[in-house]
């Protein structure tokens, strides 16, 4: 009785001193999740009117450009995927992976050759783990992405798109990011990246929004070419800011759940433990009991 009243003793100290780091880790995404929403409520404004910018352009200027052009058979694609480098955060990675495993698929029954763009430790050991290849990997920013993070990988993709086909180039870039709809819901996209899709924007009534008269200096060729390259760089930023905040929305979640269960664990195992402690009590009162009673046979005697 007394092995099994330790043993569960020690059971609720390590349960205690894991509640406490979860409890931790659950705070500290907190704060972190904040911050990232309100970085990612800072780059709107700049991404909005770029987008406006580009929808003008488009619209208004009849300018082909590479980056909007699709290829009539698309033969190779690629698919940057964006996952967390670490874990303790739920479904967040697996549910990406499992997003970008469908979209391999349905580009691969059409015919379309995959190449794979890895963005998170995640996402890079799973293939690794399979032995997938993958053309160009990117780690340890997941929960706190920059700008030039985005810049290189926006860049590296651009360069591919650009690279002729028989050159190991590819027609097509999708990607797999999460969105973040609120600290409950994080919903896995996969979205084209590249050819553009340019689509006019519409009011909160559904209106098509009145796009303003702008002036293209020195012509419009010179201002799609240093247009395209921002676009794309701000889409993946955006993708990369709405993924840290999904990745930290989900943690806090996981490590909320965690604490929770914790704490009923530790409940529990003190509701056995006093049950232990009272029974080797009373087991104990009762050999001294049996024992009085011998003594006081044995005198009498």
């Amino acid at each position: 009785m007394a092995s099994s009243l330790r043993e569960l003793r020690q059971r609720r100290k390590s349960v205690s001193a894991t509640m406490k780091i979860t409890k931790a880790m659950e705070l500290i995404a907190a704060s972190k999740v904040i911050r990232a929403r309100q970085t990612a409520q800072r780059a709107l404004p700049y991404t909005r009117e770029l987008n406006r910018a580009v929808s003008a352009l488009a619209t208004h200027a009849s300018v082909e450009h590479p980056l909007t052009t699709p290829v009539k058979q698309v033969r190779r694609a690629a698919l940057l995927i964006i996952t967390s480098d670490r874990g303790m955060n739920g479904a967040y990675s697996s549910n990406a992976i499992k997003t970008a495993a469908r979209m391999r698929i349905r580009l691969e029954q059409q015919g379309v050759e995959v190449k794979r763009y890895a963005v998170g430790r995640k996402i890079i050991n799973y293939c690794n783990f399979r032995q997938l290849p993958v053309e160009r990997s990117w780690e340890g920013f997941s929960d706190a992405p920059t700008y030039a993070e985005a810049h290189e990988i926006a860049d590296a993709l651009i360069a591919d798109f650009l690279t002729p086909y028989e050159e190991g180039g590819v027609d097509e870039i999708h990607a797999v990011y999460t969105r973040m709809e609120s600290m409950l819901t994080q919903v896995p996209r996969a979205r084209r990246l590249l050819p553009l899709e340019v689509v006019a924007e519409t009011t909160a009534a559904g209106a098509h929004e009145v796009i303003p008269q702008y002036e293209f200096e020195p012509d419009p060729e010179t201002v799609l070419d240093e247009l395209m390259p921002l676009y794309v760089r701000s889409r993946v930023w955006f993708y990369l800011l709405q993924s840290a905040a999904s990745q930290l929305a989900s943690q806090q979640r996981a490590m909320k759940s965690a604490t929770d269960n914790a704490n009923q664990l530790i409940e529990s195992l003190t509701r056995e433990a006093n049950q232990a402690r009272q029974a080797e009590i009373t087991q104990e009162i009762t050999e001294i009991v049996g024992g009085a009673s011998a003594l006081a046979e044995a005198s009498a005697d």
